[in-house]
């Protein structure tokens, strides 16, 4: 089974509330609930929350709710804990992590990750984008000097459950599918929440979503 996840506990606190608050017209997760359930490899997609605001919002856009006990919604609470309670209740052989705070997704992104996770025979894959921000020092280097690093976006995770079990997200066997520069965007503040806003806006009247 092909499990899609995404984690949405209700006590963030750079932004309260983060994941509900609204943009483009909808709450933060509903972008996300939307992208997934318009997949068609995922075999079954849940949202895990302690929450009971967010658990009935994502229930009314179609989701199903998987309560998480309330010690897996600390702030110290990491994000493969939370996949690792998933992953023993409803025992996926691969699960797909979704997270809220990346509204903006192409239509076919969920898929065209999962098919190349299958066709590569990989253990795990991320999405992101080549990184060129480095230190500044007394002498620059020319941007196009610069070999740059992969730095995973936060929009799709692609992972065997077995990985998870071990408590990893990823090992040597990983594939890196690059994203575009509107899919990048990850809601840490409140600027993060107008940039996604605008072009959610703009995919909207363009017919993209």
């Amino acid at each position: 089974m092909i499990l899609g996840i995404t984690p949405a506990r209700g006590g963030s606190k750079g932004i309260p509330r983060k994941n509900i608050q609204v943009v483009a017209g909808k709450p933060l997760i509903a972008w996300t609930i939307e992208a997934a359930l318009r997949s068609k490899l995922l075999d079954e997609y849940v949202v895990s929350t302690e929450d009971e605001e967010i658990a009935r919002i994502a229930a009314r856009l179609g989701a199903r709710v998987l309560p998480r006990p309330k010690e897996l919604a600390e702030d110290h609470v990491t994000t493969i804990e939370v996949l690792q309670h998933v992953v023993d209740v409803l025992r996926p052989d691969v699960v797909v992590l979704l997270n809220a705070t990346s509204p903006v997704r192409g239509r076919h992104l969920i898929d065209d990750c999962i098919r190349t996770f299958l066709d590569t025979n990989a253990d795990s894959l991320a999405t992101g984008l080549i990184c060129k921000y480095e230190a500044f020092r007394e002498v620059a280097r020319r941007r196009q000097d610069i070999e740059g690093f992969f730095y995973d976006d936060g929009n799709v995770y692609v992972i065997k459950s077995s990985l998870v079990r071990e408590g990893k997200l990823c090992n040597s066997n990983l594939r890196h599918y690059h994203t575009s520069r509107e899919e990048n965007i990850n809601i840490d503040e409140p600027f993060d929440f107008w940039m996604a806003g605008q072009v959610l806006l703009r995919r909207i009247e363009d017919g993209e979503v």
